[in-house]
């Protein structure tokens, strides 16, 4: 079963490698990895989606939170996050097929990054099934590159991941 987590952290040189480390370390697959600064200079958050039970999704988070540098774990899922990813395809298209291929392009909310004579690139943004179903439709006409970034996630409505690192911090971490 897939699982987002997002982990908030200080904004320091090597703290990706760290996190991505212990990971490694202990094995466990990670199948999206994301990593930006937050409205705080000071912390970045790290998203990573992994597959695993409930029991090794435990394992990971109590992980992450010995780490002096992880001040906030979250396991966020469907019905409590919002989750997206990017992702830009080439796709061959000619004089025959372009209005086609932006007609789907426009079905999908997809936008046009590039034009060429021979090629377009399309950006789309959304989750996973989203961009499956476009890049499927696009397979027939000749997709030359894909890239996809791994997904961000926030939780929805007024709590923050901030408010969990707040409350740790007043708290004591292992009380959360």
């Amino acid at each position: 079963m897939k699982h987002v987590l997002s982990v908030y952290v200080e904004n320091q040189p090597g703290v990706l490698v760290r996190v991505a480390s212990m990971f490694s370390r202990r094995e466990f697959n990670i199948d999206s990895l994301s990593v930006g600064v937050t409205q705080s200079p000071n912390f970045s958050r790290i998203t990573v989606v992994v597959h695993g039970d409930g029991n090794l999704i435990e394992q990971m988070i109590k992980q992450l939170e010995k780490m002096p540098i992880v001040k906030a774990v979250q396991r966020l899922d469907s019905a409590t996050a919002v989750t997206r990813g990017m992702t830009m395809i080439k796709v061959l298209s000619n004089d025959d097929n372009r209005m086609e291929i932006l007609k789907l392009a426009e079905l999908f909310r997809a936008h046009v990054v590039d034009v060429q004579t021979t090629t377009l690139i399309f950006e789309i943004t959304g989750d996973d099934e989203k961009v499956t179903a476009f890049t499927r439709l696009l397979k027939p006409y000749g997709i030359l590159e894909v890239i996809r970034t791994g997904l961000i996630a926030l939780e929805r409505g007024e709590h923050t991941i901030e408010e969990c690192h707040n409350s740790r911090e007043f708290y004591g971490k292992n009380l959360l």
